[in-house]
């Protein structure tokens, strides 16, 4: 017990450590390097990181493989974005978003009317990609619908979503999506200052997002959600309902895509029904493939490291940069089946110690401890 706390400890210290170092270090080092602007691109990705660990909380540790995280993000955005455009001048005679008078618009819609407020926004952001998943869940799960189904059911919902918001021009600008954002708390939103801002709240973000996912992954509820991944008729046989359990988790991984893309819009200056597209959320389970399934810093990472492999390869081969970035999926799919924190916890360890040549017998820590430095297992 007492290591365990020892770990959690050194676990959080660790997550302090780093989030610090990126709130406070990293930026004015890259303004210093000349490489200002990557600031906010690490800050779009970061934001990215928190749509990873929501789908590795349901993937790699619920084995239910969403096609169409890519509608709850765009719900987030879009709440977000709708409280920006509502951000008016004192001294505007047209208290209305720039696109709706070019469709003829002379009234804000009521839709629009509560996104005056920034608590209901917050609160729309978090409970309405939550409730929805929750409903989409409940309809998926109570008929017991699961596996590649699934995620048939989850990628038509992005084809239903994305039609949905395109032909929406009057309401939300249809395909054009919501854009020019201008103040907020009475604040530029381009100002170099208030980006930061931005940045440091996406940081807090992903920590919280982090923690939660730590907890819920771990002890007993943890070892159900492993436990339906595995062998979802047995758990329903020991008296617990899988549904249940399936739901809340699908309802918590939809809101927490959801705060992603709320933090993902004033960073890039749009949202539109792209974000919605199935190749998105492809996308999405790509970081986390890349990454490491059922491995909340694999997620991290995984989306880190392919975005990042984007905005670098299209910098420097911007013909053929999608060539470079398939082969770079290829690539870690046949050698890194497991991802690259799988690869580490597996054979990069084993590569590891005997390059040190510190290679331990795995059995109980007691004989560990009693064993002969020297001993090399057979490999017989």
């Amino acid at each position: 017990m007492k290591n365990k706390q020892q770990a959690l400890l050194l676990e959080v210290g660790i997550v302090i450590a780093i989030a610090l170092v990126l709130m406070f270090v990293v930026p004015p080092v890259l303004v210093a390097l000349g490489q200002g602007f990557r600031v906010n691109l690490l800050g779009r990705f970061l934001a990215l990181a928190i749509v990873g660990l929501a789908i590795d909380l349901i993937w790699g540790y619920t084995g239910l493989l969403s096609l169409g995280h890519g509608v709850f993000f765009g719900l987030g955005g879009y709440a977000l974005a709708m409280h920006l455009k509502l951000q008016f001048p004192p001294d505007a005679e047209i208290k209305l978003p720039s696109f709706m008078p070019l469709y003829g618009v002379t009234e804000l819609p009521w839709l629009w009317k509560p996104f005056f407020s920034f608590p209901f926004t917050v609160a729309a952001v978090i409970l309405v990609p939550a409730l929805f998943g929750a409903l989409i869940g409940y309809l998926i799960f109570r008929n017991r619908i699961r596996g590649v189904y699934f995620s048939i059911l989850t990628q038509a919902l992005t084809i239903i979503f994305f039609n949905f918001f395109n032909g929406q021009q009057k309401l939300i600008n249809g395909t054009n999506g919501l854009t020019d954002f201008q103040t907020i708390f009475g604040y530029r939103i381009s100002d170099p200052q208030t980006q930061m801002w931005f940045y440091w709240l996406t940081v807090l973000g992903l920590v919280g997002a982090y923690a939660l996912c730590r907890w819920l992954t771990s002890g007993r509820f943890g070892c159900l959600l492993v436990a339906i991944r595995d062998d979802e008729p047995r758990v329903r046989m020991t008296g617990y309902n899988p549904t249940t359990v399936k739901v809340f988790v699908f309802a918590i991984s939809a809101a927490l895509a959801g705060i992603a893309g709320a933090l993902y819009t004033p960073q890039t200056g749009i949202i539109s029904p792209k974000a919605m597209d199935i190749a998105f959320s492809i996308e999405m389970v790509i970081w986390v493939a890349v990454g490491g399934r059922a491995s909340l810093v694999g997620a991290i990472l995984g989306t880190l490291v392919v975005n990042f492999a984007k905005s670098l390869l299209s910098e420097t081969f911007p013909q053929v940069w999608l060539f470079f970035l398939g082969g770079l999926f290829l690539a870690i799919v046949m050698l890194l089946p497991d991802g690259i924190v799988g690869w580490l916890r597996t054979s990069g360890w084993e590569w590891w110690e005997k390059l040190t040549g510190k290679r331990q017998l795995r059995t109980y820590p007691k004989l560990e401890l009693e064993m002969d430095e020297s001993y090399e297992p057979s490999r017989d």
